[in-house]
């Protein structure tokens, strides 16, 4: 695309906290897609080194740490200078997303993030038991700040890659699906019309399945933890316990599972860490693979989303929903050290540039399972190549992050008033129709592939042959 459109007008001042791989790749999106006053842009972040990169594009840079005790003092001036609806971009670790997010419906100003972020401490708290550090107690506050506060000032709640850009994946696979069967029914517009289109396809579960093929340079040093994306972000979750969403058909539950005790209880958690958990899932490139069951909120968020309950209230139907991440190989190898420490992280972390990246892919997408067509996974193909053509500062992990921001913005521009929303809950097709140009290929396959194929092998396994679909297959144990 050589003219890209510009979507929409930021009236007031903007503010990105966090200046990371994808504050670097959301800035000149941002540039490019709106109109607005960049002499009240501000970017916050503590780590002074990323400022050249801001005096590059000429916007202002405050090398400080927003803390639990400054960051009403901090926020409140910049989100509010020069008139017009201010917009805080938070892409930032090490912030309570819930607290500026509430901070900015106050003021009236618009909000987006990527994760449900708390203040330090929450991930690492040896005293909290593994409940209360699950992605699941996070969203949970969110949830709880909406009940009571319903409506005002848009604030997007978990709108990156996944959770976020895979959430309109699944209803536009949905849609795929229903044509492909001859379901006869039009497309649903509610939640629960959403949730018996689910039902009534037999979805039985989805996994957010992703495969990264990016291949570095040069090998990875022992020590060094390597990733495509944010270290600090990739060890906290999955050092989380793993975490799913729980569905209505499954009959088995692991003897370490825990299960959530308010809320809607889409959820439950296993009392081990999610990067050292291994589920067999699907993707179109590695076909059949190993991922690793990280917690995320869409895990929850969806299966939450795809409930359906009787006129009684009760519960009829929910899929399973989680993860099965199978990082660029030398994150792998970087978890397998990690791990091998006794989960001590290594104390050096680097991050692949565009420009360290040989070649390869970050094929992210939605598997959905158990249906009469047995498989169906829809998806993005981004290639490094295709990402280093048409958006600088990122490689494609991160592109497909910064542009379901960019997507999250343009609708919460065009919705300023929806009060806290997730992206389950967004308009998939304008989402998409902005993000499209930067996924790359765009793809949905079938495949006959379950997690029993050529199983068991010369080994018993703990199997159940009825229902291929089930988590027992799933968990590799």
């Amino acid at each position: 695309m050589t003219t890209w459109p510009v979507h929409a007008e930021i009236a007031g001042p903007i503010v990105m906290i966090g200046f990371g791989s994808i504050g670097k790749g959301t800035l000149p999106l941002i540039e490019r897609h709106f109109r607005y006053d960049k002499s009240r842009f501000v970017i916050i972040d503590p780590d002074d080194e990323a400022r050249a990169l801001a005096d590059q594009h000429g916007v202002a840079y405050l090398p400080v740490a927003i803390t639990k005790e400054n960051y009403r003092e901090i926020l409140t001036p910049h989100l509010t200078r020069g008139g017009g609806q201010g917009f805080c971009v938070n892409v930032s670790v090490d912030t309570s997303s819930l607290a500026i997010m509430e901070l900015c419906r106050e003021i009236g100003a618009l909000y987006i993030d990527t994760v449900v972020e708390p203040w330090p401490g929450f991930y690492f708290d040896k005293s909290a038991g593994p409940a209360s550090r699950t992605n699941y107690a996070l969203r949970e506050t969110v949830v709880e700040a909406r009940r009571k506060n319903p409506g005002g000032t848009t604030a997007v709640s978990c709108c990156g890659a996944n959770p976020g850009m895979v959430s309109w994946f699944v209803k536009q696979a949905l849609v795929n699906l229903a044509r492909d069967v001859g379901d006869p029914g039009a497309e649903p517009t509610t939640r629960s019309q959403w949730a018996d289109l689910a039902r009534r396809l037999g979805v039985k579960g989805i996994h957010i399945a992703e495969r990264d093929t990016q291949r570095a340079k040069h090998p990875k040093p022992q020590r060094v933890f390597v990733n495509t994306w944010s270290v600090e972000g990739f060890v906290s979750e999955g050092m989380q316990p793993a975490e799913l969403g729980w569905g209505t058909h499954e009959k088995w539950k692991p003897a370490n599972a825990g299960e959530q005790t308010s809320g809607s209880k889409a959820a439950i958690f296993l009392n081990q860490p999610g990067a050292n958990t291994r589920v067999r899932s699907w993707t179109p490139t590695a076909q059949a693979q190993y991922g690793f069951l990280v917690t995320h909120n869409e895990s929850i968020s969806i299966a939450d989303y795809f409930s359906a309950y009787d006129a009684s209230g009760g519960l009829v139907y929910r899929p399973t929903c989680h993860y099965a991440y199978h990082p660029a190989d030398d994150a792998v190898l970087s978890l397998h050290e990690m791990f091998g420490q006794g989960g001590r992280v290594q104390e050096k972390h680097h991050i692949l540039n565009e420009d360290e990246i040989v070649d390869g892919i970050d094929e992210l997408g939605v598997l959905l399972y158990g249906h009469a067509k047995n498989a169906y996974w829809f998806g993005s193909q981004l290639s490094v190549e295709e990402t280093r053509r048409i958006a600088p500062y990122q490689n494609a992990t991160g592109l497909q992050v910064t542009s379901a921001v960019l997507a999250g913005m343009v609708w919460a521009l065009e919705n300023p008033k929806a009060g806290i929303v997730e992206a389950d809950e967004m308009d998939y097709r304008r989402c998409l129709e902005v993000q499209t140009p930067y996924l790359g290929p765009v793809v949905g396959v079938y495949t006959d592939w379950t997690p029993l194929k050529d199983r068991p092998g010369f080994f018993p396994e703990d199997i159940d042959e009825s229902d291929p679909w089930q988590f027992r297959n799933v968990l590799v144990r």
